[in-house]
């Protein structure tokens, strides 16, 4: 279980800190959720402590991971010329995985293909909140700014 102040990362929207552990009624019975900040918005996710495990929320990485993960950017490559609806099915997988350097992998396809052929809106959405994941979690990881933290991702994935 999760206490207030612990920073964690949301698989589908990055890192946040737990402001609060709230207890609803939910259908007569009590349900506690955990009160999510995250860090590159004002966005609030309340998530049900007894499914966090189910949906991947996890602690934040630890400073010497999040450097190995840098270092781990740098040898990614782009994908390979698929469909768009293989693609999009492929990096929605690895997006819901929650492992950074999965993530870090979306980036970097879809970075690439966006400076070679453009991006669909949905690929676009897709993209930002591929960075917005990756981003947060180094920023805490790190404890660096959100905006240093997209300039190393940037860096590390060869992206200009």
């Amino acid at each position: 279980m999760f206490q207030i102040g612990d920073q964690i990362v949301h698989p589908l929207h990055g890192a946040g800190v737990v402001q609060d552990i709230v207890e609803r009624t939910i259908d007569g019975a009590p349900v506690q959720y955990y009160a999510l900040q995250l860090a590159l918005d004002d966005t609030a996710l309340f998530l049900p402590v007894s499914s966090c495990s189910k949906l991947g929320i996890r602690p934040v990485c630890t400073r010497a991971q999040a450097e190995a993960l840098l270092h781990r950017m740098d040898g990614l490559v782009c994908g390979e010329d698929k469909g768009w609806n293989q693609r999009c099915r492929e990096n929605m997988q690895l997006l819901r995985s929650g492992e950074p350097l999965k993530v870090a992998q979306v980036v970097k396809s879809l970075a690439g293909r966006d400076r070679a052929r453009g991006l669909s809106a949905g690929e676009k959405q897709m993209l930002a909140s591929a960075r917005q994941i990756v981003s947060s979690e180094l920023a805490f990881a790190l404890g660096i700014p959100p905006e240093q933290a997209d300039v190393l991702v940037d860096t590390h994935l060869h992206i200009e």
